[in-house]
């Protein structure tokens, strides 16, 4: 069909040389205009500033909003496929006059359309104001006071001892070396991501000698950032472990606040964790309150450097996390964003998800690469998996893959070679290791 309307088409351009205009009588184009006397005509564009139609010369004209004599016949392509359908063999095709010519998507009015009027009710006019984002807002009231003794303290980020922006030696070595080679690409990546990352991540996280690598029940996925990370795991346990109800620390970092519920978690509790009295972990109430959650409750836990408190729990808190977990088959998604910066040892601040593997415990954890490489922009994440038999892991994945594809559809590329190339290489990994360290 596309191949012989092409063919009338042309044929039809020939045959007009370009010459055909509607007249008068045949078009069927409607332009509003505003209702004047005959002896107002001529001036009704300089007294009303509305759009108006002269077929005097038998040619559509028109006049824009506060433009004096601008005139634009119809388009080529109006004219051809109204010749066209006017045709006998257009006829035959079954062609009908369109409703909306090209011209009309071509040469819009200025100020928009005449029906629309400014002021009518609004689909949107009950919508009040959200919350800001606390730590942006003060971040951008930081940059806004005019003190010379000013401190930001907002947004957690390598600062020089000036204050200014400082990137990891390694990171701007593997950066200059990605950026000045002749493999540089912008192409999309897959879903999933760089698969060498989020193999290299879930690596660096659950260790090298981890039963559930070996036995391959385990695997990761490049997201975008942690957050990212948070969400594809929290939408992914709603939509195929049916899980409604999550758990989270009370004080917690805020976005968790919105990241489950956005995911469709419909229920959402806190368990006790800062005690603020004798200002440390209050690990019995936190146990108390993970003792009265429902099977099948999300509880979120926080890897190491605990946001906001920076408490940890102890290895023997861990382990007694762990037994309650266990015993109310309650469903651990670790968020992991200081791998490396709480204690210095990337392999030290990995145990808790370690241990909690070691336990034969299905988990989730979502990890970011922001803070410990200082690739805050960059949205390096990575959602590693682990579960108890390795059949999943294939269903698993596809889902996964929809549940990305659903809403970024692809992560991004530059942050995640360069997170690539460090955790690939044993020696990039230990200059990265004294970066942290020191």
């Amino acid at each position: 069909c596309l191949f012989t309307f092409l063919i009338l088409t042309a044929f039809t351009f020939l045959e007009t040389k370009s010459q055909y205009i509607y007249s008068r009588n045949k078009t069927c184009r409607s332009v509003k205009t505003q209702k004047v006397k005959p002896s107002q005509r001529d001036q009704s564009e300089d007294e009303t500033g509305v759009t108006s139609a002269n077929h005097s010369t038998n040619e559509i004209e028109v006049r824009l909003h506060k433009t004096r004599k601008y005139k634009k016949s119809l388009s080529l392509c109006d004219i051809l496929y109204r010749n066209l359908v006017e045709n006998s063999i257009g006829r035959k095709l079954g062609l009908t006059p369109p409703t909306t010519m090209m011209s009309d998507m071509i040469y819009p009015y200025e100020n928009g359309h005449p029906d629309v009027r400014l002021g009518d009710d609004s689909l949107f006019s009950t919508v009040e104001p959200a919350p800001p984002v606390e730590i942006f807002a003060l971040h951008k009231a930081y940059h806004e006071d005019k003190s010379s003794q000013k401190v930001d303290l907002t947004i957690g980020a390598y600062r020089d001892e000036e204050g200014r922006p400082w990137v990891l030696p390694v990171v701007r070595q593997v950066e200059e070396e990605i950026t000045s080679g002749q493999n540089l690409s912008h192409e999309y990546l897959g879903q999933l991501g760089l698969e060498e990352l989020s193999s290299a991540a879930t690596k660096l996280l659950l260790g090298s000698d981890s039963i559930a690598l070996k036995q391959g029940r385990a695997f990761g996925v490049q997201t975008v950032g942690g957050t990212g990370a948070l969400r594809v795991g929290a939408e992914f346990l709603v939509k195929c472990a049916k899980l409604k109800s999550f758990y989270m620390a009370d004080p917690c970092w805020p976005s968790h606040h919105l990241v489950f519920p956005y995911a469709g978690f419909a229920v959402c509790r806190i368990y006790r964790y800062w005690h603020s009295m004798k200002k440390c972990l209050d690990i019995e109430g936190l146990l108390e309150d993970l003792r009265d959650a429902p099977p099948g409750s999300v509880v979120i836990l926080h890897v190491c450097a605990h946001n906001p408190t920076g408490i940890d729990p102890s290895k023997d808190q861990w382990m007694r996390i762990a037994d309650v977990m266990q015993e109310r088959r309650l469903f651990p998604f670790f968020d992991c964003a200081y791998q490396g910066i709480a204690s210095g040892d990337l392999e030290k601040d990995a145990w808790p998800v370690r241990y909690f593997v070691s336990r034969g415990l299905e988990l989730l954890c979502a990890q970011s690469f922001s803070k410990n490489m200082g690739l805050y922009s960059e949205r390096v994440g990575n959602l590693t998996l682990v579960f108890k038999d390795p059949e999943v892991i294939p269903n698993v994945r596809s889902h996964i893959t929809m549940v990305i594809r659903g809403n970024y559809c692809n992560p991004p590329r530059h942050g995640a070679g360069i997170a690539t190339r460090i955790l690939n290489d044993n020696r990039l990994i230990d200059d990265w290791s004294v970066c942290l360290r020191d």
